[in-house]
């Protein structure tokens, strides 16, 4: 497996749509006994559920294994959550676009994936602490490698990127020249990288590092790409205990250092012995 040595630079957010546990969100309670569109956190606990939307196809940080349970970095933190609230947890999958839809219709109480904070989100939904940090990245092919944005400006070339994610909007006001190839998952991004449909794929620099190496002939020579940004939890807009109660637990988390636990289970093979997790991870919700 190949080291990424390189410092991730960035901050996340999580970013989720509905895929095969979409039919898992609309909750047979028929909404919060509140009359709001989300579940407080006492209806949370009371039902005995949580449901949190994290994506099925995007490793390291959520996805499904061999086995068909839900795994990554986002699912590890999702585990825990459950655990202190004293509940189960059904996952929703999501696709990229549609994160912000799930996380202020209530079809999910909490959105973890890899979901990016940006103001235009933060008018939709209410996001809590940061638990991550990242900028963009490209991936392209070791034969005709991207090494600067400049590559694709004005030129034929295709930058393929997922739709609703922070790259489509970066390149759309940054670089506009950069013909863009939108696909709705992230799946059908990768495949078409694979398949040579386009030069290049953007999106997290954390995630494109980590589909490199894994997978031969591919390289990242554009590593650090527009701002650190940082990746945080979401809810419904207004869902002020749950909002208040994640907060709480992150805050509680860092004190143990439980984000670099979480690097270690479940990408510190990915991204190599010499990684840090500094890079990336942020405890108690405080970027240095």
């Amino acid at each position: 497996m190949k080291t990424v040595k390189y410092a991730v630079t960035a901050a996340l957010a999580v970013t989720l749509l509905a895929g095969c546990g979409a039919s898992n969100a609309a909750s047979s309670d028929g909404g919060a006994a509140s009359g709001n569109v989300f579940r407080t956190l006492d209806e949370i606990k009371e039902s005995g559920t949580v449901k949190i939307g994290v994506f099925s196809d995007k490793a390291p940080f959520g996805y499904v294994d061999e086995n068909g349970a839900y795994a990554g970095y986002d699912v590890y933190f999702a585990e825990r959550i459950a655990q202190d609230l004293g509940t189960k947890v059904e996952y929703v999958s999501l696709d990229p676009a549609n994160r912000v839809e799930f996380a202020e219709t209530g079809k999910v109480d909490i959105v973890l994936a890899n979901f990016t904070v940006t103001e235009e989100r933060a008018e939709k939904v209410d996001f809590a602490l940061p638990y991550m940090k990242v900028q963009l990245g490209i991936v392209s092919p070791e034969a005709d490698p991207i090494n600067d944005v400049s590559d694709l400006e004005n030129s034929d070339k295709e930058l393929i990127i997922a739709k609703g994610t922070t790259a489509e909007t970066y390149f759309e006001s940054n670089h506009p020249t950069v013909k863009l190839q939108k696909y709705d998952a992230y799946a059908d991004a990768y495949n078409a990288l694979l398949d040579g449909r386009g030069a290049g794929l953007s999106t997290d620099n954390t995630e494109v590092l980590a589909w490199a190496s894994v997978n031969p002939g591919f390289v990242v020579n554009v590593a650090a790409l527009g701002d650190v940004d940082s990746i945080a939890p979401a809810v419904a807009k207004g869902n002020e205990t749950l909002l208040t109660w994640l907060n709480d637990e992150i805050k509680a988390l860092g004190e143990e250092q439980f984000f670099h636990a979480d690097y270690e289970a479940t990408l510190r093979e990915v991204y190599g012995a010499d990684s840090n997790a500094d890079d990336l991870v942020v405890e108690g919700g405080a970027i240095n």
